[in-house]
């Protein structure tokens, strides 16, 4: 997929249906003088419906089509038949899509299982037709009810993606090419930052054919969550990963530093994120050789009190194995 295919961010506006009106027929029948009302009742308009669907990964599919409009009900006719229902209308998204109302950016709800509905706006109910409104003393009743009108409304559909690992880290910290090795994902790699601009995911192919899902977010710096560089717009994606892989490159002025802008972004951004399990890999390690590395664990083990960390290299292959036990003995 490209970057301009993934969408995770859409405005919609949904109209439902409106409601049928109610007959005023009265009965005409041959030998049935003075038949009374047979009018009957107006069908319900259609809903508007969001849908979860598994196979979906984004809200590409959203991106040229933000009108939907459900059908009006029929209106009721004589022998009191009901007129039909207007068709419903579905939008389906992908699992993890956050649904707000625009005007009060107030979240209505969320999908997360597959199959799953919520009706965004309800259709019209159908008017009564006049065979309901006779009575002893009215018994020729001339009126009934109009349908009511459906409903209209601007809704933003935003996808937060399911991940068990979430990879968070400065651009260029080497967060792309863990992923590439790790799974069998294609990101795109390159020296300068901000290379990955939409978040990529991968399965890890884990021992005895157990597997878990990393999100490859794209980098973060400081001031993201004010809204600097383009990290701030995919720290949503975040908020749905159950682990946080923090990487901090080797060749970093101050590895306890970089790790501590990252913390503070996130927990400016939503302090929630910071009750994740959290673990912290020193990347392109292959630069060090063991008397450094002895040096760096000597100060790591003061700075990172209780968080764990380790040294990994994705090029030369280097504790990628010990970093997938300990990603799965969090999660498990």
């Amino acid at each position: 997929m490209t970057e301009g295919n993934f969408v995770d961010y859409v405005k919609v506006h949904v109209t439902s249906g409106k409601g049928g009106q109610g007959s005023k027929h009265m009965r005409r029948e041959k030998y049935i003088p003075k038949g009374g009302p047979d009018g009957g009742d107006g069908g319900r308009g259609g809903h508007v419906i969001i849908k979860a669907n598994k196979n979906l990964w984004t809200l590409y599919h959203l991106k040229f089509k933000r009108h939907f409009k459900a059908e009006h009900g029929e209106h009721g006719s004589k022998q009191t038949s009901t007129g039909a229902d207007g068709a419903d209308v579905y939008i389906e998204v992908p699992l993890g899509t956050v649904v707000r109302d625009k005007e009060t950016e107030e979240i209505l709800f969320e999908l997360t299982e597959d199959g799953e509905e919520q009706i965004i706006a309800k259709g019209g109910r159908g008017g009564l037709g006049n065979a309901h409104f006779k009575t002893a003393t009215n018994q020729t009743p001339r009126y009934s009810q109009p349908g009511e009108e459906g409903i209209e409304a601007d809704i933003i559909l935003e996808l937060k993606i399911l991940a068990d690992v979430g990879l968070v880290g400065f651009p260029n910290a080497g967060k792309s090419t863990l992923l590439s090795v790790i799974t069998a994902a294609k990101p795109k790699i390159a020296n300068y930052e901000f290379t990955t601009l939409k978040p990529n995911l991968g399965i890890v192919n884990y021992r005895d054919y157990k597997t878990f899902v990393v999100a490859d977010i794209p980098g973060i710096i400081e001031g993201a969550a004010e809204g600097k560089g383009i990290g701030h717009r995919f720290l949503r994606h975040i908020e749905r990963n159950s682990t946080l892989l923090f990487l901090v490159p080797a060749d970093a002025p101050d590895i306890k530093e970089q790790y501590d802008i990252l913390v503070d972004e996130l927990r400016r951004y939503n302090p929630q994120l910071l009750d994740k399990e959290r673990l912290v890999a020193i990347s392109k390690s292959d630069m060090l050789d063991d008397e450094l590395k002895a040096e760096m664990k000597k100060i790591l083990d003061k700075q990172f009190k209780g968080i764990p960390y380790l040294f990994i290299s994705s090029v030369a292959q280097q504790g990628l194995t010990e970093l997938k036990d300990k990603l799965w003995a969090i999660l498990n």
